[in-house]
């Protein structure tokens, strides 16, 4: 079969005599794909395997807790702000020395480096005393010697001297509550491995130049007395509400590391845009490259070859229509591109609302009533768990956006085509 080029916009899934939605042959669709039919009732989530892969035994079989929702739901976004960044004095900060103490290496700590052990465990010792205590034999591992550089392996018993280590002022300690009560706010669900958050809109993922608050830093609050601290798996842009994965402890991220990096987790984001997309479904084929400007950079729609490119791929479908002005439409990107959907849906000439970089209709007036925000939702994330079973996780319209929903007479509660997009 002939590899299919970058189309210049969405095209029609559903050729004459093209293969139906059940048809899997492994290759992705050509421009003339076929349509996804709208089933009598919508299908679940395909089942994968999980990653393992380089993990130990004892942690592979370990049983899986009871992956749910938070009880109730989550609080809606809006009742709880996120908690100012502060800077704390350095008097605010005091040291005390710990007691000798003799830790199991847990089947989640297998396979890592003893000062990297040593690291986790006091995030706030400096690497040279890490070092120091290792070459001079105070720490031990099963009674022997050890080298920095040296595998831990699962059930071995670790000798930890007295340690002089940084204790938090009162102060410091209310901002890690604070965080932690926000944070709790936030949570769609969670277990002993994994943690799926519903982002607000206008927080960020990851800092920045200039950027003091942030989930990524946030997470610190959430760090064990063993030194495990959530890891972030995926992002999301900081005007871009919803689903927001983080896995808890080392296992859980390299699976779903992995997971994310074989594209066998499944994403659907709802926007509201400009226009109605026609055909009503289909799928939008591009490359992209980064284009750094003074104050911020863009993504543009590249040629093949070009150097910096990126091959971008997004499925849409029209939910519903506002008088042919406005649409709802589903999204499922099977590539995981910086603005991707954004700069997708502004390629096709019908922006996203409220998107300040990739909005450029002239004579536009934003509908009477609607918040002039970025109305982009992750609303649904599918993936393998790390132990086995799926995690199937849906967050709700943010506020501006349910607001909008209302104003239109928009039914969040109908069935969304996408989820009979192919897969890729």
């Amino acid at each position: 079969m002939k590899k299919s080029r970058p189309s210049h916009r969405g095209s029609r899934p559903g050729g004459r005599g093209g293969p139906g939605p059940g048809a899997r042959s492994g290759r992705p669709p050509s421009r003339e794909s076929s349509r996804f039919e709208r089933p009598s009732r919508p299908s679940g989530p395909k089942r994968r395997p999980h990653a393992d892969a380089g993990q130990t035994r004892s942690a592979r079989e370990a049983p899986r807790p009871e992956f749910t929702p938070r009880g109730g739901g989550p609080r809606k976004p809006g009742h709880a702000a996120p908690p100012e960044a502060v800077k704390q004095p350095a008097q605010e900060t005091t040291r005390e020395t710990t007691q000798v103490q003799t830790v199991t290496v847990t089947p989640d700590e297998a396979g890592m480096r003893v000062d990297r052990f040593l690291e986790a465990r006091f995030p706030k010792l400096s690497f040279s005393h890490i070092h120091r205590v290792i070459r001079k034999g105070e720490l031990r591992v099963d009674g022997k010697r050890v080298d920095g550089k040296d595998r831990l392996a699962a059930g071995q018993k670790v000798r930890i001297p007295p340690i002089k280590v940084a204790t938090p002022a009162p102060r410091q300690d209310a901002q890690r509550e604070s965080t932690r009560e926000f944070l709790h706010s936030i949570t769609l669900a969670e277990d002993d491995d994994v943690l799926v958050l519903n982002k607000p809109m206008g927080l960020a993922v990851q800092g920045g130049s200039g950027m003091v608050k942030h989930i990524d830093g946030m997470l610190e609050a959430l760090q064990t007395r063993d030194g495990q601290r959530p890891r972030l798996v995926h992002r999301l842009d900081r005007d871009t509400a919803g689903c927001l994965l983080v896995a808890k402890t080392r296992f859980a991220a390299a699976a779903l590391a992995k997971t994310f990096r074989t594209r066998s987790a499944r994403k659907i984001y709802w926007a509201l845009v400009a226009g109605v997309p026609k055909p009503r479904q289909g799928r939008i084929s591009t490359f992209l490259a980064k284009d750094e400007r003074e104050e911020e950079s863009l993504m543009r729609i590249a040629k093949h070859g070009e150097e910096g490119a990126s091959h971008a791929v997004t499925y849409y479908a029209v939910v519903e229509t506002a008088a042919q002005q406005l649409a709802w439409v589903s999204l499922k990107p099977v590539t995981g591109r910086t603005h991707q959907l954004r700069a997708h849906m502004a390629h096709i000439g019908h922006p996203i609302i409220g998107d300040a970089k990739y909005f450029h209709r002239e004579n536009w007036e934003l509908p009477r009533g609607l918040q002039n925000k970025l109305h982009l939702l992750a609303r649904r994330i599918v993936v393998p768990h790390p132990r086995g079973g799926t995690i199937d996780i849906t967050a709700p319209l943010p506020p501006h956006m349910e607001q909008s929903w209302n104003l239109l007479g928009l039914d969040a509660s109908r069935y969304d085509p996408i989820v009979e997009a192919p897969e890729e």
